[in-house]
């Protein structure tokens, strides 16, 4: 198996504003792995919350290439990825996920089988998402919550942590009157305190807001648990559940853990996951960072297996490369399509493929960029607070 991959610039159609950081744009890289002449595809994309920058994904995702071309095809370096054996120890997380889309993605082309099917579901998963607010103005909440729910969302996750506490008070307010058969979630990224989560929470409860995520500042998972056990309101870990010890240290004593690949280590990792809060009375949130469609496809692939669903990051750019999941109504789906049923938008060019020559010949090629131009072709520094929008 052969791997090829791309860097591209995502912007974002407007910045989005969190408790900890604005952002404006981040960077993505494509990773292709072919075999026989069919190829599947993955992204990862750039985080300074988890230290990922461009040039160390690529590198990353680069020095997989002898691993999987030690493999005789897709389906066995799954299997050595599951165990264990095909990536180096401290492989990060997000480049283990982009590595299992691509081989997912190529698996199910092989075998004529969208990747739900692989997983052991029989009908294509479709769940309403979760539209982010970000932190803005009363006014902009209120416009955009009502352009989002004229659109088909019915979920709507706001943005906390504004400095003054009462600000984001009343811009939920608004957005509840704004938007009165919404549901809504609140995410503060872990900007409270816990005396100020204990004030707030039932203030929120009284607003109608259906869960809040990750209240408090992360590293005390103990303390979350006890503010949990006396919230009026359901309480989600995000910051605090990265992977699966934390699940297993938290299940049962929260009502939710946001699951994002990109943190956990991709599908399978999710999919752990998800079987040990089963039953526990904690349940799944699947989560995402802002990417595109390619980014999020795998995730979408388990949306029927979630209790809240927030993958709207494709939803966030100004042009998403990609395209197959939908989400612009208020609605994400996996189709039936082999693998992860994604295709590029219309004049995108895959990792491992070569566009047409254009107008104007061979000087003309010579000269095109990949996505995003030069910039993001070299590895571009990523906006400030490129670390994760949700």
């Amino acid at each position: 198996m052969k791997v090829s991959q791309r860097t591209v610039r995502l912007a974002l159609t407007e910045p989005l504003r969190i408790s900890r950081s604005t952002m404006a744009a981040r960077d993505a890289v494509w990773l292709g792995i072919e075999h026989h002449g069919r190829r599947g595809y993955g992204e990862a994309v750039t985080s300074t919350y988890y230290g990922l920058d461009a040039a160390t994904l690529g590198r990353l995702l680069n020095g997989t290439a002898p691993e999987l071309a030690r493999c005789a095809d897709p389906e066995t370096a799954l299997e050595a990825l599951r165990a264990g054996e095909l990536l180096a120890p401290g492989t990060p997380a997000a480049v283990t996920a982009a590595v299992e889309s691509a081989l997912l993605d190529l698996a199910g082309k092989r075998a004529g089988l969208p990747v739900h099917r692989l997983l052991g579901s029989t009908e294509a998963p479709r769940a309403a998402t979760a539209r982010t607010l970000g932190i803005t103005s009363r006014h902009a909440a209120v416009e955009q919550a009502g352009r989002l729910v004229r659109q088909g969302f019915s979920v709507l996750k706001i943005k906390a942590g504004a400095p003054d506490p009462e600000d984001d008070l009343d811009r939920v307010r608004a957005v509840r009157h704004a938007a009165p058969h919404a549901r809504l979630l609140l995410d503060p990224n872990g900007a409270w305190t816990p005396a100020l989560a204990q004030t707030l929470l039932p203030r929120y409860a009284d607003l109608g807001v259906e869960a809040v995520e990750q209240p408090i500042t992360p590293g005390d998972p103990e303390t979350l648990a006890r503010l949990a056990e006396g919230s009026p309101l359901p309480v989600i870990a995000d910051e605090d559940a990265v992977g699966f010890e934390d699940a297993r240290r938290l299940a049962g004593r929260v009502h939710g853990i946001n699951v994002k690949l990109a943190k956990c280590g991709g599908v399978g990792a999710a999919l752990r996951i998800a079987d040990l809060i089963a039953g526990s009375g904690t349940e799944l949130m699947l989560g995402c960072l802002t990417a595109s469609t390619l980014g999020l496809a795998p995730a979408v692939h388990l949306a029927d297996r979630a209790r809240w669903t927030d993958l709207d990051g494709h939803l966030l750019l100004a042009h998403d490369p990609w395209t197959g999941i939908g989400g612009t109504d208020g609605t994400v789906g996996a189709g039936g399509q082999p693998g992860l049923g994604v295709r590029p938008a219309r004049g995108e060019i895959p990792p491992g493929e070569t566009a047409p020559e254009p107008v104007g010949g061979a000087e003309a090629a010579r000269g095109a960029e990949p996505v995003g131009g030069a910039e993001a072709a070299r590895g571009a520094e990523p906006a400030r607070g490129a670390e994760a929008a949700q």
